[in-house]
């Protein structure tokens, strides 16, 4: 059961995350700060070197640039469509982020705020006007967690057995394991293939 369709908002289906990464291309970050220590920095450089378009918004910054990208004081500036806002400030300032996002034109299709942001009064505004939403998760995390899932699961899907599939809960470092020991267990047994085949000609 999808959590994100029962306004539960504390899961999200892995599928639901999945889809919004792999179609959205613009995203413009809410808050988001030139000082290098801090999260939303290395949210916005770790996406940004993930092939997005990436949009900083902080009206402290505005005019400048942030990691080659030109900063906007707020989401009416930018003179571009945005697929995503990504919402990097606290908890209280969400609704009117979403109020922001919702008079752009086109509008984007997802609002997702970060770890820590949460406000089911955002969540349902945004969702009343068509949009997806995610609360209180990073997606930068997200990002991280379902690469190397997508990886193994596109290729391997269909060859493996359910009780062999169980192993994804073990975490992804398991996943990479197993992903290099079929890799290297098909090149080794080509290689045998190709040398009967030499020996006996």
């Amino acid at each position: 059961m999808n959590a994100n369709e029962n306004h539960g908002y504390d899961s999200y289906d892995d599928g639901y995350i999945r889809g919004i990464l792999n179609t959205v291309k613009t995203i413009a970050m809410v808050g988001v700060s030139a000082n290098t220590s801090r999260p939303s920095y290395f949210a916005f450089k770790y996406l940004l070197e993930r092939g997005y378009r990436m949009i900083p918004i902080n009206p402290g910054l505005a005019g400048q640039e942030l990691l080659g990208r030109k900063v906007y004081g707020k989401l009416a500036d930018i003179p571009e469509p945005v697929d995503m806002v990504d919402i990097f400030r606290a908890s209280q300032y969400a609704l009117g982020v979403v109020q922001e996002a919702l008079a752009l034109k086109p509008r984007p299709q997802v609002i997702w705020m970060q770890l820590g942001v949460r406000s089911d009064e955002a969540a349902r505004l945004a969702e009343a006007n068509g949009l997806k939403v995610v609360m209180n998760r990073c997606p930068k995390i997200e990002y991280g967690r379902l690469s190397s899932e997508i990886a193994w699961m596109g290729v391997n899907t269909r060859t493996l057995t359910s009780k062999k599939a169980q192993l994804f809960g073990r975490g992804i470092q398991r996943m990479a394991l197993n992903r290099a020991t079929i890799a290297g267990g098909a090149t080794d047994a080509t290689m045998r293939a190709q040398n009967a085949d030499t020996s006996e000609s």
